[in-house]
């Protein structure tokens, strides 16, 4: 009983995890760039951006 409860803690946490990472994901790569392009911001920085997120995505 104990070892199902523990089993199915973990999967939840891996669900959020999984679900926090396409989060970043997608707010990396469709998200982040549409707002970008409607305030003006330069591509550099934009492209910044873009890499922090992929890797706090990584991280999770």
């Amino acid at each position: 009983m104990t070892q199902n409860s523990q089993q199915t803690a973990a999967d939840t946490s891996e669900m959020g995890s999984l679900l926090l990472g396409a989060g970043f994901a997608l707010a990396s790569l469709i998200i982040l760039p549409a707002v970008a392009q409607r305030i003006g911001l330069g591509s550099s920085l934009t492209i910044a951006l873009r890499g922090a997120l992929m890797r706090a995505a990584n991280r999770v």
